[in-house]
């Protein structure tokens, strides 16, 4: 239960030799409040990490109400791009992919968007759908998945949407080595993406007394009605029911959680990645927050400023998901879809190598 999470995705030791990097992947994430970047190399376990940045830049701020991208959303996330570009370049990594996800999906002035980063940037975003978000998200958390248990739920929460994916534990594709496993073959039973986020919950309830119970109390219900409605997942029920699956959590806003029921006097991702959570540990860090008002959210060291006036939304989604589909362990995963973005490129590069062996050679001039 507390074993040490999997290489497949060890992180930097140091900065290292631009120069000397052989092979190297990059793998971006632009998300509704997020902007993520890892660049790697293969390894026999999985892959290393060599750079990584993020910044939160909000590009779905406001795109519930107005329906667009505003002028200053696009440009924090622009500006960040341009930070990404940079190391890109610099690491001259092999293949690249970039995506973006809900806000870039919905937003009327989507198109527009990608074409202007193109233009000052150089990267060509690549709006992906839901389901291949859901994809990508379980094959970065492979690793974290107790095999001794029948299923599990991986919930990914993110600024414009949340994804949840029913796994099967014991189908015959899981014990393929995950950095062979391509996200397309993944036991995924049953999955479900709802358009509601982190940033759109929090805007749709806005954050009036952080005493209030009530507040907090309809997020977590406007977020259960739609996990109610979806019946396809039904066939796994009884095995939630009998306890015999597990969540992984994937997102910000859990991190921030498990950072909290830590103590942690700063954010320690060697700690915090991994980490079982009772279902009650969630509760008693979301009961510990809901008691503090916004600024001092903000002081705590594993949320900080930019987060404060989200994370309460998050552990919303996270009681709503409970409540429907209970489960009483929850690894925390501070890993996700770039993760599987990396592990898709690196396995297409390798079926591309072994497709040019296999190919026979010409026969000579006669």
């Amino acid at each position: 239960m507390g074993e040490a999470p999997s290489a497949a995705a060890e992180r930097p030791r140091g900065r290292g030799s631009l120069a000397g990097e052989a092979r190297c992947f990059a793998a971006l994430d632009l998300g509704t409040n997020n902007c993520r970047l890892l660049i790697a190399t293969p390894t026999a376990a999985g892959f290393r990490i060599i750079d990584a940045y993020s910044r939160i830049v909000r590009l779905g701020e406001g795109l519930s109400q107005s329906g667009r991208l505003s002028d200053r959303a696009m440009e924090r996330a622009i500006q960040a791009l341009r930070v990404c570009a940079d190391k890109i370049g610099r690491r001259g990594a092999l293949r690249v992919r970039a995506v973006a996800t809900q806000a870039c999906r919905t937003a009327a002035n989507g198109g527009q968007f990608i074409e202007e980063v193109a233009a000052r940037t150089g990267l060509r975003l690549e709006v992906i759908s839901p389901r291949e978000e859901a994809q990508l998200s379980v094959a970065g958390c492979l690793s974290l998945f107790d095999r001794e248990a029948e299923a599990a739920l991986v919930l990914d929460v993110g600024g414009g949407s949340t994804e949840l994916s029913w796994i099967d534990l014991k189908a015959p594709e899981l014990d393929v080595a995950p950095r062979r496993m391509a996200h397309w073959r993944l036991p995924i039973r049953a999955w479900l993406s709802i358009p509601i986020g982190v940033v759109t919950l929090a805007e749709r309830f806005p954050e009036s007394d952080p005493a209030d119970a009530g507040w907090f109390r309809a997020m977590v219900e406007a977020m259960k009605a739609e996990i109610t409605a979806f019946p396809h997942a039904d066939g796994l029920r009884r095995l939630f029911d009998a306890g015999r699956v597990h969540m992984v959590g994937t997102s910000g806003a859990i991190t921030g959680l498990a950072g909290l029921h830590l103590g942690l006097a700063r954010y320690d991702r060697n700690r915090v990645d991994g980490l079982w959570m009772s279902r009650r540990d969630c509760e008693m860090a979301s009961a510990r927050l809901i008691g503090l008002s916004q600024s001092e959210r903000a002081r705590q060291p594993c949320i900080g400023p930019d987060r404060a006036d989200l994370v309460l939304a998050g552990a919303a989604i996270l009681q709503a998901v409970q409540e429907v589909w209970p489960c009483e362990r929850v690894r925390v995963a501070d890993r996700g879809l770039r993760e599987g973005l990396l592990m898709s490129l690196m396995s297409e590069q390798r079926r591309g190598r072994s497709r040019r062996r296999r190919r026979p050679s010409r026969p000579p001039p006669p």
